[in-house]
């Protein structure tokens, strides 16, 4: 519960902070670029989370977690573009799918990171508690 909890409030926080950095882009270009590079953040702290959590797991748990990676991966991508499918053409199409991919990956490395906070006796977390 605790992890849904940390999830939920990093999803509300990070919504607005999406939604003011590029408060100040006026024209299209500039929230398709900026909403891109919002992405690239995002996933730049989504791998280094990942990378995190591959560390802790135990070896024949990688395999399962660079599955599920995968896996959702080919979700949000999917997602992403059916969001998008509505635009499709349109100059706005590109800061519709960057901010899908955006709030995607916001969400997974939530996920992630709520993994490494496990508590001993967990049994619903697959890590081992933090030192």
């Amino acid at each position: 519960m605790k992890r849904v909890l940390i999830a939920g409030a990093v999803l509300l926080f990070s919504a607005n902070a999406l939604a003011d950095e590029c408060a100040s882009a006026t024209t299209q270009t500039d929230l398709n670029t900026c909403t891109g590079q919002q992405y690239q953040a995002a996933d730049k702290k989504l791998n280094q989370t990942y990378l995190a959590v591959m560390k802790r797991a135990a070896v024949p748990q990688r395999d399962l977690l660079k599955k599920a990676q995968q896996a959702w991966i080919g979700l949000r991508d999917a997602d992403c573009a059916f969001a998008g499918s509505g635009t499709e053409g349109g100059s706005i199409q590109p800061m519709i799918i960057n901010q899908c991919m955006t709030e995607k990956t916001v969400e997974r490395e939530a996920f992630l990171a709520s993994l490494m906070q496990c508590e001993e006796g967990d049994l619903s977390c697959p890590l081992p508690p933090g030192n």
